[in-house]
C-alpha cells in the first residue's frame, strides 16, 4: 500500500478554500517574524526595560531595586559635572576622531585602489590592527609611550629630538594625543576597507571617460570619484561615530581615565560609578541619557546619507 506523501508548503494553500487563506497566511507571516521578534525583545527590549527600572528605582549592586526613586537619579546624573564633563569630552572626541580616521582610510583606500589594482592579499593585511584585540591595542601602545624603555621614547631621544624621556600618559593633552593615535592606528584600516569597498563597486568606464575628457586626478576624485561615493562614506562616518563614542578599551589600557580625570570618557565613566562605587542606578540613568543624546547627535548624519542616496549621487 502506497505511502502518502507529505504536502508542501504550496501545495497545502492550494488545498485550501478562499476563506481559510487569509489565516493560513497570517500564520505563515507570525512564524516567519516571530524568531526575530523574540531575538528583538531579549536582546533589546528586555534589558532597555531592566535598565530603565534600575534607573527609576534606588539600586546598588549588591541590593537593586530596593525602593522607588523616580527621577532622582535622572537628577544627579543632569546636575554631576564630572559626567557633563566626561559627555562633553566623549562627544567631542567622537566627532574629530571619527573625520579624521574617515579622510585617513580614505587616503588609504585610493592608495591602495591606484597602487595594487584590487589585490585582496594584501588589502587583507589591513585588517591586521583591527583584528588585534583592543586590550592587546591598549598593552602594545602603553608599552610604545612608556617612558622608562618605551620605543617611542628611545627614538625621540636617539635622535637627539627629546633630552629627556617625556610621559605621553602623564600629561592631559598628550594622554588625548596618545589616544587618538592608537584608535587612529586601530579603526583606520577598518575605514579603508569599507571604503575601498565602496570605490571597488563604482560604475566601470567613468573614470576612464573622465581621463579622455582631459582632466587632472584631482579634478577626477572632486568631481567624478567623490560625489559618487559621498553616500558611502556617509554610513562610514555614522559607523565609525558610534565606535567612537563608545571608546573604553583604550581608556582603560592606556591611562584608567587619567591623569586625574582628564581622560575620562562617558562609557569609562559610568563603568566606575557602578563596578566601583557600585551606584548601578545612577549608571543605568546616565546610560540612558548618554544613549538618547548619541541618538540625537546621529540624526543630522543619517539624514545627510539619506539626502545623498536621493540625489543618486
Amino acid at each position: 500500500m502506497a505511502m502518502p506523501q507529505a504536502l508542501s508548503t504550496a501545495d497545502a494553500y492550494d488545498a485550501l478554500d478562499a476563506a481559510s487563506r487569509p489565516r493560513f497566511e497570517n500564520i505563515l507571516r507570525f512564524l516567519w517574524i516571530a524568531p526575530i521578534a523574540v531575538s528583538l525583545i531579549i536582546t533589546t527590549l528586555y534589558p532597555l526595560i531592566f535598565l530603565l527600572a534600575l534607573a527609576l528605582s534606588k539600586s546598588s549592586l549588591g541590593k537593586p531595586f530596593k525602593a522607588f526613586a523616580g527621577l532622582k537619579n535622572f537628577r544627579l546624573a543632569l546636575t554631576d559635572p564630572q559626567f557633563l564633563t566626561s559627555v562633553a569630552k566623549t562627544v567631542a572626541y567622537a566627532f574629530a576622531s571619527s573625520g579624521v580616521q574617515l579622510a585617513a582610510g580614505l587616503g588609504v583606500a585610493l592608495l591602495f585602489q591606484h597602487l595594487l589594482k584590487r589585490n585582496r592579499i594584501l588589502v587583507s593585511l589591513l585588517l591586521l590592527p583591527l583584528i588585534t584585540p583592543p586590550v592587546m591595542v591598549g598593552v602594545a601602545w602603553k608599552l610604545i609611550l612608556a617612558p622608562a624603555g618605551g620605543l617611542l621614547n628611545g627614538v625621540l631621544l636617539k635622535w637627539g629630538i627629546l633630552a629627556e624621556p617625556l610621559s605621553f600618559l602623564g600629561d592631559p593633552t598628550l594622554a588625548w594625543v596618545s589616544i587618538f593615535v592608537a584608535d587612529l592606528w586601530q579603526w583606520t584600516p577598518f575605514v579603508a576597507i569599507l571604503t575601498f569597498a565602496a570605490l571597488a563597486s563604482l560604475p566601470e568606464g567613468v573614470d576612464d571617460a573622465a581621463v579622455m575628457d582631459g582632466t587632472s586626478p584631482l579634478q577626477r576624485f572632486r568631481y567624478v570619484t567623490l560625489p559618487l561615493i559621498a553616500a558611502p562614506l556617509s554610513s562610514i562616518y555614522l559607523i565609525k561615530l558610534i565606535f567612537s563614542f563608545k571608546l573604553f578599551d583604550l581608556v582603560y589600557t592606556l591611562t584608567y581615565g587619567g591623569p586625574g580625570f582628564a581622560t575620562t570618557t562617558t562609557g569609562f565613566s559610568i563603568y566606575r560609578l557602578a563596578m566601583q562605587q557600585f551606584e548601578v542606578a545612577q549608571a543605568a540613568a546616565q546610560t540612558l541619557i548618554f544613549a538618547t543624546l548619541i541618538g540625537l547627535l546621529t540624526i543630522p548624519v543619517v539624514r545627510l546619507h539619506a539626502r545623498l542616496e536621493a540625489r543618486g549621487v
